[in-house]
């Protein structure tokens, strides 16, 4: 059975997936919570770009704890805000796993130099309030994944590896959609 690009859409956008923000001093939490695709990245940009303007911008907290799965392109944002995060304030930002599989993943996407990856919460959910959803057309998204996927290829040779097919395939759909006018 194929299901149609709506469907795998719609699909994604059923899993049970939010994402919480708190600041408190200029430090500021993002908590990314059940599956994070790359349906949030739009959001998670917001929020990086948010944060990361903050004035009294001190540091942030990416708590993963309760993160059943992430996707690469979610990855990329991440590692985004890590980078922008240390020019800001020239301290590595910090990130909580607790999950084996999740703190596998990031660990082997090189996340250990660009956080500092911790095993406990950072704060409690209390303080925490939940973003919306910022919704993209196509065009948006395909940009989101490309852009998320170049920032881990940075991160490493490993990424540059993983992701140049992926990053190559998506810049030629961009270029054909770009030459086309679609």
């Amino acid at each position: 059975m194929c299901l149609s690009k709506t469907d795998v859409m719609a699909n994604i956008m059923m899993s049970r997936c939010k994402i919480l923000q708190a600041d408190c001093s200029g430090v500021h939490v993002l908590k990314l919570v059940g599956e994070v695709r790359l349906n949030l990245c739009s959001t998670i940009d917001s929020a990086i770009q948010s944060t990361t303007k903050d004035p009294n911008f001190a540091t942030v907290v990416v708590d993963l704890t309760e993160t059943t799965l992430i996707d690469s392109t979610t990855l990329g944002m991440l590692a985004k805000l890590a980078i922008l995060a240390k020019k800001k304030s020239h301290f590595l930002p910090s990130l909580v796993s607790t999950n084996p599989d999740i703190t596998r993943i990031i660990t082997t996407m090189g996340f250990d130099t660009v956080f500092i990856i911790l095993e406990k919460p950072a704060v409690t959910d209390q303080a925490l309030r939940e973003l919306p959803i910022d919704e993209l057309n196509e065009v948006e998204l395909r940009a989101n994944v490309l852009n998320a996927h170049k920032i881990l290829m940075k991160l490493n040779e490993h990424n540059r590896e993983q992701f140049k097919d992926l990053v190559a395939t998506l810049e030629h759909e961009t270029e054909n959609q770009a030459a086309f006018g679609a």
